[in-house]
């Protein structure tokens, strides 16, 4: 499931940063470097939900892709309903 989330993750985010290069409201060097600080951003949010997955820690994992909206509610319909309120409770939903 996990590569699917990726690309569909990286699928929108793609499209935001194509968005930053086609500002014509900024000039060529404040696109490039805004899309730098958003690729940036989004290496780490993909960092923190992707790498090293454990058995021990995916509860964890879960919760950081659902917090960062890789993962969608009807992604979450996929497991158990203690898993579900575990992750919605961990963000006070």
């Amino acid at each position: 499931m996990v590569p699917e989330l990726r690309e569909r993750y990286l699928t929108e985010k793609n499209k935001e940063i194509v968005a930053i290069f086609m500002d014509e409201g900024r000039t060529p060097t404040e696109r490039f470097w805004d899309a730098r600080e958003r690729m940036k951003k989004e290496r780490k949010i993909l960092e923190s939900c992707l790498d090293g997955h454990s058995r021990s820690g995916m509860k964890g994992y879960l919760y950081l892709m659902y917090r960062h909206g890789m993962l969608s509610d009807l992604d979450l319909e996929n497991f158990t309903e203690d898993l579900r309120n575990d992750i919605k409770q961990a963000l006070n939903i």
